[in-house]
């Protein structure tokens, strides 16, 4: 193996419905992380839209918010030299879909990984497409997103392939579903240590002034090493 490393950043953040100031607190991080030295830097499902899944919000909806926001982290990723992953969402054909907005170093959009198991939304639809493995930094990766990490194959067949590193963004239950934690805990590193592999992990955190709030999680954001 080789004894070359890369530093990477997870950014737990809570973001709310407003895409244009979610970019905003996003780039503040993204500059915070690429000054410590991160080369690779994610952020957590549904960054971009505080994971809202109301109808009524993506009824009214323009993509083109999106396509503004995500042009804004381009731009920072190529200033900044920096890989970066980042929830987001697209349509397509009129329908809409949860993903990741994955730019290289160069700020290239190199990838669009939608989610592939739905945990319940109603406005989108799941990926229905390939596993991609995308190199950032210097490194081959893959991507799952939130309810994802309950299928193993989503990581086993691109590491089979080659993937070194899983990008992993989520927007789990809250700090309500103590049950869960547990398991929230444990799959990641099962992802990574079953496949021999690094995991990256960026997960919202709660909010304090509403530990329901639909938007949020429980954050433990974590790094796993393949042992």
């Amino acid at each position: 193996m080789s004894t070359d490393t890369v530093r990477v950043a997870a950014v737990q953040l809570l973001t709310g419905e407003d895409v244009e100031a979610n970019a905003t607190l996003a780039l503040g991080f993204l500059e915070r992380a690429a000054a410590d030295g991160a080369k690779l830097i994610a952020f957590p499902e549904g960054c971009l839209f505080g994971y809202t899944c109301r109808t009524d919000y993506w009824e009214a909806m323009d993509a083109s918010r999106f396509e503004a926001a995500e042009a804004r982290v381009s731009e920072a990723a190529r200033r900044l030299g920096v890989a970066v992953v980042i929830g987001s969402a697209h349509q397509a054909n009129g329908d809409w879909y949860n993903d990741l907005a994955i730019f290289d170093e160069s700020g290239d959009l190199k990838y669009r990984y939608a989610k592939t198991f739905l945990a319940g939304e109603k406005w989108c639809l799941n990926n229905r497409g390939e596993l991609p493995i995308v190199r950032l930094a210097g490194v081959d990766c893959c991507f799952i997103i939130c309810h994802d990490v309950r299928y193993p194959e989503l990581v086993r067949l691109p590491a089979a392939a080659g993937a070194q590193l899983c990008v992993f963004c989520s927007c789990e239950s809250g700090l309500t579903s103590e049950y869960k934690l547990s398991a929230y805990r444990a799959m990641p590193i099962s992802r990574a240590t079953e496949n021999g592999i690094y995991l990256l992990m960026a997960n919202t955190p709660a909010d304090p002034d509403d530990l329901r709030s639909p938007g949020s999680s429980h954050g433990n954001s974590k790094i796993v090493h393949p042992d």
